[in-house]
């Protein structure tokens, strides 16, 4: 039941994340300081070992440098690197593949949908909280993608997947 629980919070933070990107352009802090805060809970009340745990924390501080390098280049928001490590956190090297292979794959069919969109929509042809999305200057809100990434990783989830099978 509490894996259920620790589940249900790991997504809706994501889904509160992607839908504050989409409609701000902001991944607020505190989902991605929560989604790192919980996890360690989560997993030991799961029966995950304090090493494993600790390997996972460690996991995502290595996402998150590479997320920090991400973004002083310019590819990503500093939101999104965090959200990406707050992620990778509970993913831990084992449930990293799924997660970041749908996080590419949907952020770059949504990359290329909203450019295409950006070019061929006319300014104030939408409802406003669409078209904000089309602005030029705007980002691209890459939370989304990450929910995707997560949502799809979730049975991959070490620990805590276990509600998810049907034995």
């Amino acid at each position: 039941m509490f894996e259920m629980i620790a589940l249900t919070a790991f997504a809706g933070l994501v889904v509160f994340a992607a839908c504050s990107d989409v409609s701000r352009l902001i991944i607020p802090n505190w989902v991605s300081i929560a989604l790192t805060a919980i996890f360690p809970v989560a997993a030991l009340i799961a029966g995950a070992p304090l090493l494993n745990v600790g390997l996972h924390v460690l996991f995502g501080f290595g996402v998150l440098a590479v997320g920090f390098v991400l973004f002083q280049f310019n590819v990503i928001g500093g939101g999104d690197a965090k959200l990406l490590a707050a992620v990778s956190v509970w993913t831990g090297a084992a449930a990293f593949a799924p997660f970041i292979l749908w996080t590419a794959i949907a952020g770059g069919v949504m990359a290329l949908l909203l450019l295409t969109a950006r070019q061929l929509i006319p300014a104030g042809a939408v409802p406003a909280p669409i078209d904000h999305l089309l602005k030029k200057q705007n980002g691209i809100p890459y939370g989304a993608a990450i929910l995707v990434g997560a949502l799809m990783a979730i049975p991959s989830l070490p620990y805590l997947s276990s509600p998810l099978t049907l034995s």
